[in-house]
């Protein structure tokens, strides 16, 4: 069973950035494409960014090409979301999540973290 840890939410105004971590553990971390999704209050959960099990691909939602930057590190077990440029609509809880297919659909994730909090001020 694997389980999910993020760090490195806060608060940062508009234009900044922050490098969200995931640290894996209990699993093959490489048998996992490993996604990161967020939840704003009144919104639904939302897909942001995926990188596949050796990293060679990476997918993101159109609101952050550009700004985001997914990757990771097998050797360490953790996966990575570099965020420039963040805006106050970027506000949310975001979660890191594996899966064992390649997906975009939160329902095909089978682990998940606990969160990590962002929000960006205007």
């Amino acid at each position: 069973q694997v389980q999910l840890v993020e760090s490195g939410g806060g608060l940062v105004q508009a234009g900044g950035s922050l490098r969200l971590s995931c640290a894996a553990s209990g699993g093959v971390f490489s048998d996992y494409v490993m996604g990161w999704f967020r939840h704003a209050p009144g919104k639904e959960r939302e897909f942001v960014a995926l990188i596949t099990w050796s990293g060679s691909q990476t997918l993101y939602t159109d609101s952050v090409k550009g700004r985001f930057t997914v990757s990771r590190d097998n050797a360490k077990n953790a996966m990575y979301l570099q965020m420039d440029n963040l805006k106050p609509e970027d506000t949310a809880k975001y979660y890191c999540a594996g899966a064992t297919l390649y997906t975009d659909r939160a329902g095909q994730y089978d682990h998940w973290g606990q969160g990590t909090q962002v929000t960006v001020s205007s």
